[in-house]
Formats: C-alpha cells, sequence, structure tokens
C-alpha cells in the first residue's frame, strides 16, 4: 500500500499595504528574479503570527504586526510541491534601514495593484496576486481564528 502520509510545506507571507501600494520582494530563484509578498517557511514550533513578522523583518527591513488573516491557500506547484500559504495583514510599525536582507532577497519595493499585475510574469506564484485581490475585496479574518497549542 502506498504511503499516505502527505505533508504541505507551511509558509506564512505578508500583505502590507502603504497609500495604495503593497510590500513586495524582488529575489533570485532558481527560475530567475521574481516578485513576492515577504513570505517564508514556518519554522519548527514558530506560530504563524511571529513566522510572518520575522519573514517581513528579514526580507524587507520593517517591523510589521499582523492585524488579521486575509486567507489561507493551498497551491501545487508545477513541480508536484504542495504549499499551504497564511496569509497576513498590518500595518508597518518600524523600518531598520541599515539592515542587511536574507540570502536571496535584491530589494524590497512598494508597488500599485496595477504594477503588480503588470508584472505577473515575474510572480514567484499565482498566490501574490491573489493575496493581493483578496486583501482588496476587504478580506480579513479576526486571527483568533488561528490557535497555537504548544
Amino acid at each position: 500500500m502506498q504511503d499516505t502520509l502527505w505533508k504541505p510545506h507551511v509558509t506564512v507571507a505578508a500583505v502590507i499595504e502603504r497609500d495604495g501600494r503593497f510590500l513586495v520582494v524582488e529575489e533570485q530563484t532558481d527560475d530567475g528574479v521574481r516578485l513576492n509578498q515577504p513570505a517564508g517557511h514556518l519554522e519548527p514550533d514558530e506560530t504563524l503570527i511571529a513566522g510572518t513578522v520575522r519573514e517581513a523583518l528579514e526580507e524587507t527591513a520593517y517591523r510589521f504586526e499582523p492585524r488579521h488573516v486575509v486567507g489561507v491557500y493551498r497551491w501545487r506547484h508545477p513541480s508536484g510541491v504542495v504549499y499551504l500559504r497564511f496569509a497576513f495583514t498590518g500595518p508597518i510599525v518600524a523600518h531598520e534601514a541599515g539592515r542587511i536582507l536574507d540570502h536571496g532577497i535584491l530589494r524590497a519595493l512598494w508597488l500599485t495593484p496595477e504594477e503588480l499585475l503588470a508584472e505577473q510574469a515575474r510572480h514567484r506564484s499565482p498566490l501574490v496576486m491573489r493575496c493581493v485581490n483578496d486583501y482588496l475585496a476587504g478580506r480579513r479574518y479576526p486571527l483568533e481564528l488561528l490557535a497555537h497549542i504548544a
């Protein structure tokens, strides 16, 4: 019988909007230079919220305060890897201007939805635009939706 144990890659993402522009990162990937929300894999024993705060800081040098869940997304990469993304939104609370960004991150950018749409061919995944569209549609769920049981 085939092993039925399935383990998706759990990721967290920050959907951060300021003055009509969204914070995204330009990153070097195996598929070339791509655009993504500040996002990454959840680390062992890390809460979803703490992971999102960490990833945003490491990739953009901005301190982010998650206030709402935008959505939970399942996406299968063409390679067959399945990602389970938890996307959060909230404000920027500080900026560490001299901070060195994570390996592979080229820069952080603030783009309008129109600019993001025009760059869709460079998105890391279809989740980038979907998260922005869900945010623009007003999707906000309380953080209490999530529970971290130690």
